[in-house]
């Protein structure tokens, strides 16, 4: 293998990474900023007060009663996660959600569509599935499904708005890989799901599996099927005035009295 054909992905991948503050701005502040929260919560606070914060960002029963909407923004400042422990399993919903999720499919998205539209996404996933799984719980309370403390749980996170995104990304992939990620998209929730004493598993792999359906049915709407309108390249500068086509009106006129008509300033 010569280095030529190294070169060519290795180039690729060097021109993505230059290209990414230029093409999805708004997810790169993004990340910074869940990055920067999360060595805040993680080494800037004692436990008790992490946890103090943490558990008011939570979209537990109980917080989306008692103050829905700082929950569900809250909860988006902050990814359930580690980086540093590569081997365990946390490190794999991790990479998933913040760095498949967040860092390309939603950078994708911001790209293709905007960043109001892309935002719109991933709130809306994230606050439509967070909404949709408050529901099960409550029904699952009902039949004693789930224990009672569930409703005061810890339950924070991007990955709810990061299913979502990865759902709709199978629009960038080509035809024959678009099957295989969307079985992905839904199989790798429940790699992890726990099932106690109900026919229902855990909440949290119940709120993947709907965020991931919110987005699979996005994929339908006409407006995110269709890439946006950027603006065109602007043309060369030829001067202050607009130049006058061969076939003008002045031209003519300037032809016909035997004189040239000097441009307009």
């Amino acid at each position: 293998m010569n280095s030529q054909s190294l070169r060519g992905p290795s180039d690729r991948a060097l021109r993505a990474v230059r290209g990414y503050p230029r093409r999805a701005p708004l997810t790169l502040a993004y990340v910074c900023l869940l990055l920067i929260s999360h060595a805040w919560v993680g080494y800037g606070l004692s436990d008790e007060r992490a946890a103090a914060v943490l558990g008011h960002v939570s979209t537990n029963l109980d917080n989306l009663r008692d103050h829905p909407v700082s929950a569900l923004l809250g909860s988006v400042m902050f990814f359930d996660g580690t980086l540093t422990d590569v081997t365990s399993t946390e490190f794999v919903g991790t990479f998933i959600t913040l760095g498949l999720g967040v860092c390309c499919c939603l950078a994708w998205a911001e790209h293709r569509w905007g960043k109001l539209r892309a935002v719109a996404v991933f709130l809306g996933g994230h606050v439509a599935a967070t909404l949709l799984t408050a529901v099960v719980i409550a029904v699952a309370l009902r039949h004693g499904w789930y224990p009672t403390a569930v409703r005061q749980s810890l339950d924070y996170g991007v990955s709810y708005g990061a299913q979502t995104v990865l759902a709709i990304g199978t629009l960038a992939l080509p035809r024959w890989g678009r099957l295989p990620w969307a079985v992905f998209v839904l199989a790798w929730p429940l790699g992890g799901a726990e099932w106690t004493t109900g026919p229902l598993p855990d909440f949290t792999t119940i709120g993947h599996l709907m965020a991931a359906v919110l987005g699979f049915g996005l994929l339908g709407v006409p407006a995110l099927r269709r890439q946006r309108l950027r603006p065109a390249e602007p043309a060369a500068p030829t001067g202050d005035f607009e130049p006058l086509s061969r076939s003008s009106a002045p031209e003519s006129a300037s032809s016909a009295s035997g004189t040239e008509t000097p441009p307009s300033v």
